[in-house]
């Protein structure tokens, strides 16, 4: 298996997609909306991505946050609100706004796992930190580390329960970043014990299934690499200081932030200590690349990738049980006066 997950051109796999998609094996997909019309089109689509592996439990991914970051869009789909909601409520009923959280999170699962989506990369927990970009922003659960942990703890309990796995990110931590990392670099200049802020929800969540690394400098650690292509940050920071024994994703490896070839990117940062290389837009240029230049799958990461796998959840009477999470979320919501 290509230690890979591969973005797809349009809504149905084309006659090249098959056969590429069958030769290198890659772990899985990512869905993005050029994907996406209909909840049986994407049924449809997940379905024919398993039928060419032979594998039931394929990793099929999407960035389904809530807020501004939803590839599954109303009206086909509910909207769901932006974490900020829930760190609002957090300010004056922590408990409440756990619950929320985790029928929220539970929710949102449910419209995945019913067309065949079996991962979302959420939640963030990204500490915020003011005067940062707002790349991240209202993604953010808060802006204090205990906080972000425990609404994070029930956005991956609430997904779970609907048969769908979460990914921490972006490990380290992207809060400080002082640009998107879609256009430049950032350097973080902050001190390794400023940096323990960003360090305590991902060590609180260490057992998540899944994470995603960040791509930034944190110049107390290496000045010289981002840390998905950094062999000590990923070794000595997220593995043995946060713990992070899981599924360890790249972010996107097309964003400006990194230099060189898509295919090169891979390569750097599976031989930094990365598990998958996550390659988004479905050019064949790259991900022909990416299958040649990586090597196959580890014993290891392949046993961190069954791990990572939530199990099915019974998706019967499905829309009857969203209602009652829904009307449970916005009665719970509307102790701080916000609304879904």
């Amino acid at each position: 298996m290509l230690p890979a997950i591969f973005g797809i051109a349009g809504t149905e796999l084309s006659a090249d997609e098959r056969a590429f998609f069958r030769e290198v094996d890659p772990a899985g997909y990512i869905l993005f909306g050029r994907n996406i019309e209909c909840r049986s089109q994407i049924r449809a689509l997940t379905d024919s991505l398993r039928e060419i592996h032979g594998r039931e439990h394929l990793l099929i991914t999407i960035d389904q946050e809530g807020g501004r970051v939803q590839r599954m869009k109303a009206p086909e789909w509910l909207a769901y609100p932006s974490s900020e909601v829930f760190d609002r409520l957090y300010e004056l009923a922590p408990a409440t706004a756990i619950e929320a959280a985790r029928a929220n999170a539970e929710a949102l699962g449910l419209d995945l796992a019913e067309v065949g989506i079996t991962c979302t990369h959420a939640p963030l927990l990204d500490v915020r930190q003011p005067d940062a970009d707002n790349v991240i922003g209202d993604r953010a659960l808060g802006s204090e580390p205990l906080r972000v942990a425990a609404l994070g703890r029930a956005v991956l309990d609430g997904l779970a329960r609907a048969g769908v796995a979460g990914t921490v990110k972006h490990m380290p931590g992207h809060g400080r970043t002082s640009v998107d990392t879609h256009k430049a670099l950032p350097t973080v200049t902050a001190s390794d014990a400023e940096l323990e802020t960003d360090l305590a929800p991902f060590r609180a969540l260490k057992h998540a299934p899944m994470g995603m690394t960040g791509h930034l400098i944190f110049t107390a650690w290496d000045p010289d690499h981002p840390a998905t292509q950094s062999p000590w940050v990923i070794e000595h920071i997220i593995r043995q200081r946060i713990g992070f024994d899981g599924l360890l994703l790249t972010d996107d490896l097309d964003m400006e932030a990194l230099s060189g070839s898509v295919p090169e990117r891979a390569e750097v940062a599976i031989a930094a200590g990365c598990d998958i290389a996550l390659n988004c837009w479905a050019k064949r240029e790259d991900m022909e690349g990416i299958a040649a230049r990586l090597p196959a799958m580890s014993a290891k990461v392949a046993e961190r990738l069954e791990r990572a796998q939530a199990p099915a959840a019974n998706l019967d009477a499905l829309a009857e049980r969203q209602r009652h999470l829904l009307a449970h979320r916005d009665a719970l919501l509307e102790v701080a006066g916000a609304r879904a």
